[in-house]
């Protein structure tokens, strides 16, 4: 008896269909319970859906004070869906559950191209049940559609591969173009392994080949740039500030404090200086920083990479499998690398990044040592993925899932090893490697998630006290002197930080100024320039809100906070203080 599964006809049909209708359920039921999510991008989008101005330059209010510290691609998808579907959370989280499911959708269909239906199936379930998958497509931060924009990329790259197509090469570069619109220079970090597949594969000459990455390169410069030199065009009083950045440059947002600082830990802006962000290493994947999130299938992956080029060494030139492994051992490698050792500002759930890259592997890597009867690698990939999830898991959650995965692993590595029970060992190593990341992942998707931190698990559901992080939820007296008589002037009001005008903003329904943007760092308005518009009675309310006083970069927001306190008496609405800058 061999390794060899017998003709799978009913399961290649029903199996996609099944996958995409799992992960549809997985990212869409009890989406709204998250409330705003993040109520800064949300902010945006309520702003988006009333101004097109706004929208386009991804305001964080629709009187376009100053804009969220990304490009905007994610606030434009966000925007559109609460103008066709009014302001609700569900309007503005499901452009990214559907990115999600498309995600899942386009992998399945790159990985089954070349591996066959085996590995797709394998590769867009291990993506659907990774927890910071299950996490990151049911909020609102702009990695859903930066992910599915990169897999898109990835699906176009490997068309272009298998005939010279410098028209898919192309197209490639266009959506990486438009993942920099959504998160800016993380979207390049896919471009190393997706060139050099094309170099090394493509069916032509080396001329030619040269010749189309040189029109993808153009293309991925034309689809970036073009909003930025619009931006960059647009004299600075004509359009809202550029949030994150000191000097009202989206060159210098992407190459600073989204860049540079990313990297080095010297972010201008950020409060407190940067730095504190975790111990720099390959152990930030793998052990409690982005472990839970990440690190269940990662070994795996490493192994499937590995393997598959040491038995495809002698292979020719375009060698479809080896060129896989290049696209997407190259994203896994290069990004992870990036995230182990940036030293700037790094959240866990950026690891989302990283999940088509170890889904694909681990698709191809177990579709190929199936084919190829090994025995010793299968058994030795889902002995790894059980020895994982024994280090992830938590002993109290769920006590006894430890001791199963461990089981099924063992049993596995035994039908595997005997040869004659195929279906019951390929469902068996499945499910040990599967079982834990899937439990996880239901967790993660059964709990609301508010903030700026969203966490994996059971308990990553909590939100952050308001201020920097997560916005208030001002109480309902608040929220109606804000919008009483909000149509005389262009801001009802105005609040130290992003998230705290966010959450007035969306309790009032009217535009509510972000002194400072996120950080509460940028000069963006000065205290001369807020003078002014106290003066012309743009802003009616100053909200009393407190956010610490950061390390770099500008403190004009704390002058205006001293200059209002001491000019304008306080006066308390519900559990709010305002002063009313019209008298």
């Amino acid at each position: 008896m061999t390794l060899a599964p017998p003709r799978p006809l009913l399961w290649t049909k029903a199996g996609p269909i099944g996958l995409l209708v799992a992960t549809g359920a997985l990212y869409l039921v009890g989406l709204s319970e998250s409330g705003w999510a993040n109520a800064y991008y949300s902010a945006a989008a309520q702003a988006g859906a009333e101004s097109w101005s706004a929208l386009f330059f991804g305001a964080t209010d629709a009187a376009g004070g100053i804009t969220v510290d990304k490009t905007p691609a994610a606030v434009w998808l966000m925007g559109l869906s609460v103008r066709v579907f009014g302001l609700n959370p569900w309007a503005v989280l499901v452009p990214q559950a559907l990115a999600g499911v498309v995600s899942v959708a386009v992998l399945h269909a790159t990985v089954r191209r070349w591996s066959g239906p085996a590995a797709g199936l394998i590769a867009g379930a291990a993506l659907a049940l990774t927890p910071v998958a299950a996490l990151m497509f049911r909020f609102n931060n702009p990695d859903a559609l930066l992910v599915a924009l990169l897999v898109v990329a990835a699906y176009c790259t490997t068309r272009a591969i298998e005939d010279a197509s410098a028209k898919w090469l192309v197209l490639a570069g266009v959506a990486v173009g438009f993942g920099f619109l959504t998160k800016m220079l993380q979207a390049y970090l896919v471009l190393p392994g997706f060139g050099l597949a094309y170099l090394v594969a493509a069916p032509t000459a080396l001329g030619q080949r040269v010749k189309h990455l040189a029109a993808a390169l153009g293309a991925v410069v034309a689809a970036s740039g073009w909003w930025v030199a619009i931006v960059e065009l647009i004299p600075e009083g004509s359009r809202p500030h550029i949030g994150g950045s000191q000097t009202d440059s989206v060159l210098e947002l992407t190459l600073g404090y989204n860049g540079i600082g990313r990297l080095n830990g010297d972010e201008v802006g950020s409060v407190g200086g940067g730095g504190g962000w975790g111990n720099p290493g390959w152990a930030r994947l793998l052990g409690w920083e982005m472990g839970q999130d990440i690190a269940w299938l990662l070994p795996a992956a490493l192994l499937a990479l590995g393997a598959g080029l040491w038995f495809t060494r002698r292979a020719p030139r375009t060698d479809r499998t080896r060129a896989a492994l290049i696209i997407w051992g190259g994203w896994l490698l290069v990004t992870g690398l990036v995230f182990a050792y940036m030293q700037g500002i790094v959240h866990s759930y950026y690891a989302v990044a990283l999940a088509p890259a170890v889904a694909a592997l681990v698709g191809i890597g177990a579709a190929a040592a199936w084919r190829g009867r090994n025995a010793p690698l299968l058994a030795t990939g889902v002995v790894v993925c059980a020895v994982q999830a024994w280090v992830l898991l938590d002993a109290d959650w769920l006590p006894w899932l430890r001791p199963t995965i461990g089981i099924l692993a063992v049993i596995a590595v035994l039908l595997i090893a005997a040869r004659t029970a195929p279906t019951a060992a390929i469902a068996t190593a499945l499910t040990a490697a599967l079982l834990g990341p899937a439990l996880y992942s239901v967790a993660t998707a059964a709990v609301p998630h508010q903030g700026a931190l969203p966490m994996v698990g059971p308990n990553g559901g909590m939100a952050m006290g308001g201020g920097l992080l997560s916005a208030p939820t001002p109480s309902g007296e608040a929220a109606r002197a804000l919008a009483d008589g909000a149509q005389d002037y262009r801001w009802a009001g105005a609040a130290l930080g992003s998230n705290n005008a966010a959450g007035y903003q969306l309790a009032a329904g009217v535009p509510v100024l972000a002194l400072g943007g996120f950080n509460a760092t940028d000069p963006a308005p000065t205290l001369a320039e807020f003078q002014d518009m106290v003066a012309r009675k743009d802003i009616h309310y100053y909200i009393d809100s407190t956010i610490m006083r950061g390390d770099s970069g500008s403190d004009e927001a704390h002058r205006i906070d001293d200059w209002v306190r001491a000019t304008f008496a306080p006066i308390t609405v519900g559990d709010t203080t305002l002063f009313d800058l019209t008298r």
